[in-house]
């Protein structure tokens, strides 16, 4: 256990912290930026963050057979290529892009992600954009 964080103290203040500050502590305890995500999940995020901190993490075989899993859709698929997450009101959404180019979501396949983002929102979405996978340009 590392002595510099008491960890109780810092699950207990998760509640109260907005957004930003929310936001500031990912970027301090993991070095990455925040991920774009609802505060209820930025908190139970971190949440696991902090305890990896104190504690430590999976070990590197638990983390090669969840890796392993993960990259199995149904039993002697090959892996996806990508997988995509999106919180949309108060869901997860995960759309996976398999090596064939295949895209799907809620087990059905889909021809674009801008359809997939359609279904989800109920509204006309460039999927790129609303997965985040283009870049906002600069003013």
């Amino acid at each position: 256990m590392k002595p510099n964080l008491d960890l109780d103290a810092e699950l207990a203040a998760l509640p109260t912290c907005s957004r930003a500050e929310l936001r500031q502590r990912w970027t301090s305890l993991t070095g990455k930026p925040a991920p774009k995500v609802s505060a209820a999940l930025m908190r139970m995020a971190l949440g696991a963050e902090l305890q990896t901190h104190v504690y430590g993490g999976l070990s590197s075989r638990t983390e090669q057979r969840l890796t392993k899993a993960a990259g199995m859709s149904e039993a002697g698929a090959t892996p996806p290529r990508q997988r995509l997450m999106r919180e949309w009101k108060g869901v997860l959404h995960t759309v996976t892009i398999e090596a064939d180019e295949t895209i799907r979501w809620q087990g059905k396949r889909w021809r674009s992600l801008s359809e997939v983002a359609r279904a989800i929102t109920g509204t006309r979405w460039s999927g790129p954009a609303f997965f985040g996978l283009k870049q906002k340009k600069a003013a």
